[in-house]
């Protein structure tokens, strides 16, 4: 590891993506600042560009300190937010585009959530103190490669995913780090996963339970989200960070299962879907597991509708039957618990179901509040019921009562209840 990074091993191909006018007008302006070769490009964006794989986020490292990044950026006249000041962190933003621009550091101390640190101009200490080798690969505007610990690229080439120095000591500055190896392992690796970088996490496994649980859900979900996490959370279980994260955690045999199903059969999977499939599938011990994640309302919302004991499903009912509960549960949740049986039974005949709640639109419910009081019926308890009682009707029936049906209905129910 040289002291100013300059392992150049070999550039980028192909450069499209470093000719994007947003990111040439941040460039030009830190180099304006501090010269030629003062910022480079670094992290996913350079380890996804080695790899040809698509590019979200562009993260820049500069030598620059933070109030010198944020001069160079308002003198070419570029939106810049101090979004992490203290960790020398400027997000610029260049026609609604952002770049994360972070000062090179180094670690003062930390605590396995948070850390303080110092700035340095020393590359190779900027490298030092990131989490695994294939995000410590920093680029040139160029596109030539700049390795400061000797093998993030043959790393990354290789899908090895290894802590730069000692597992332990990245691991305790900060307990994220356990998640983050299980994550890349899912997405980026291949072959054997490395073995000290395993023991490292079933040996720290138990600071996980420190970590804010906003940031522990997201990185579970995006681990989730890989085409195959079947290893990575194997692997979790096994280690005892599973349990960790998820006290509530039921088994692995229905993930598995889900996972060869979407991966087979259906070409794309679901990671709050596979996070179901981890949890207890009964309204308490779902309420109870979602205690322990922060998730978006939306999400949360869709978990505990999975679980609901209302409407029953079975695989030999008919397609009146499926349209019935399809309507009463919601499209979503009734997908969820179609998929979900599908992978516990490994059934076939489910895919009937799947494929009506796809392609079956659910009608709208043609009558209303309005109509019922247009027949004499005073606003109150007695209107609801009445539309409760036709809607039952209505869906028992198969949605075939149009509306002057319905509502002649509704006239008998009101004439029968002013005789009562």
């Amino acid at each position: 590891m040289s002291g100013n990074g300059e392992a150049i091993i070999q550039r980028l191909d192909p450069l499209d993506w470093l000719v994007e006018p947003g990111l040439v007008r941040v460039l030009d302006a830190l180099e304006a600042k501090g010269g030629p070769g003062c910022v480079r490009l670094v992290g996913g964006c350079v380890r996804n560009a080695l790899l040809k794989r698509p590019i979200a986020d562009i993260d820049l490292a500069t030598v620059l300190l933070p109030q010198e990044t944020l001069q160079a950026l308002s003198v070419a006249g570029i939106r810049a937010l101090p979004t992490g000041l203290a960790h020398g962190t400027i997000t610029a933003i260049v026609n609604g585009t952002p770049f994360e621009v972070t000062t090179l550091r180094r670690d003062v101390s930390t605590d396995g959530r948070r850390a303080v640190v110092g700035f340095t101009k020393d590359w190779s200490e900027d490298a030092g103190r990131r989490d695994f080798t294939l995000n410590a690969i920093y680029a040139g505007r160029d596109g030539t490669l700049f390795d400061p610990t000797g093998h993030g690229i043959a790393d990354a080439l290789a899908g090895k995913i290894l802590f730069v120095g000692d597992a332990r000591t990245r691991i305790r500055e900060d307990y994220l780090r356990v998640l983050r190896f299980f994550r890349f392992l899912a997405w980026y690796g291949r072959g054997a996963p490395d073995a000290t970088a395993l023991e490292a996490c079933a040996h720290e496994a138990a600071g996980v339970a420190i970590l804010p649980a906003e940031r522990t859900s997201r990185e579970l979900l995006t681990l989730l989200s890989a085409r195959d996490p079947r290893q990575a959370i194997h692997l979790m279980a096994e280690t005892g960070v599973l349990g960790v994260l998820l006290p509530g955690a039921t088994g692995i045999t229905l993930f598995e299962a889900l996972c060869k199903l979407e991966i087979q059969d259906w070409g794309a999977g679901d990671a709050l879907l596979r996070l179901a499939s981890l949890l207890p599938l009964d309204p308490d011990g779902m309420a109870g597991a979602l205690e322990h994640l922060r998730l978006s309302n939306r999400d949360r919302d869709r978990l505990l509708a999975l679980v609901q004991t209302e409407v029953a499903i079975s695989a030999a009912m008919d397609a009146k039957a499926w349209r019935r509960a399809l309507y009463r549960l919601g499209k979503q949740a009734f997908l969820d618990r179609v998929s979900l049986a599908w992978a516990r039974t490994g059934d076939p005949a489910w895919q009937a179901p799947l494929d009506l709640a796809n392609h079956w639109q659910a009608p709208v419910f043609p009558v209303a509040g309005a109509d019922i009081v247009r027949l004499g019926v005073p606003k109150g308890p007695r209107v609801g019921a009445i539309l409760r009682d036709l809607e039952r009707i209505w869906v028992e029936g198969d949605f075939s009562d149009d509306k002057p049906a319905l509502i002649a209905r509704a006239d008998l129910h009101r004439a029968e209840g002013s005789s009562e």
